[in-house]
């Protein structure tokens, strides 16, 4: 199966600007004349103008030149830019869950504090670990917990001396990021011809000083590190 990407000749957005054209004005409503200093006064934007049609039109053009999730196989493993079934978005987007306030009445989140527990509980049977946090807010905020975590326990351990992650060589940039930021020495280990990491090498590399080996499965080719119980 092959993928054929849309060829726009598109040109830039302020190429396409004419004066006069807007999309939309709001109506003018009086307001109270406030006296800002000069040095704070900003410059007038030198914002593109267009009809509305004209930016939907220019936007959507270059969407269909990139490849996208929902037109082609998207083998990263790593991230979150995977398929996501259309009616998880749904359920995302329903004024039950996206309306919730932080500060709610407790007795008025029963609901969505059953599903936060199922699905730790799901995610923590699947890891085959005790719990499971959901607090990270992003695939690159889980990392750095992930990490926080790791340093937690070897401290708990009176153990200061571990203080190297090792991260494939392979792996998202976010990984070697999120460790060096949790203060960790990074070592990368290789792989090998088949995409995955090489255990000798990863053998020689484990040392008395190592924390954590950092590694997503699939990994970020999208490959299963079907060497992971080893």
């Amino acid at each position: 199966m092959s993928y054929q990407q849309a060829r726009w000749v598109e040109p830039l957005i302020f190429e396409l600007s004419k004066p006069g054209r807007v999309g939309w004005t709001l109506p003018e409503k009086p307001r109270e004349r406030i006296n800002v200093p000069k040095e704070l006064l900003r410059e007038k934007l030198e914002l593109p103008e267009l009809s509305e049609p004209e930016v939907v039109r220019h936007y959507t053009r270059l969407s269909q030149m990139n490849y996208s999730v929902d037109s082609g196989f998207y083998p990263l493993g790593s991230c979150t830019m995977k398929y996501n079934p259309k009616v998880c978005e749904e359920l995302a987007a329903l004024e039950a869950a996206s309306y919730i306030h932080p500060h709610q009445a407790e007795e008025t989140v029963q609901g969505a504090l059953e599903l936060i527990y199922r699905l730790e509980r799901c995610l923590a049977e699947i890891a085959g670990v005790a719990r499971v946090s959901l607090q990270p807010s992003a695939g690159a905020h889980g990392e750095f917990v992930a990490m926080l975590v790791t340093r937690a326990y070897h401290k708990s351990k009176r153990d200061d001396k571990r203080n190297q992650v090792i991260v494939p060589d392979s792996a998202h940039g976010t990984n070697p990021a999120s460790a060096a930021m949790a203060g960790y020495e990074v070592v990368t280990v290789p792989s090998n011809a088949r995409g995955r990491v090489d255990l000798n090498a990863l053998k020689a590399t484990v040392s008395e000083r190592t924390a954590a080996l950092m590694l997503t499965n699939p990994n970020t080719l999208g490959l299963f590190e079907d060497q992971i119980i080893n």
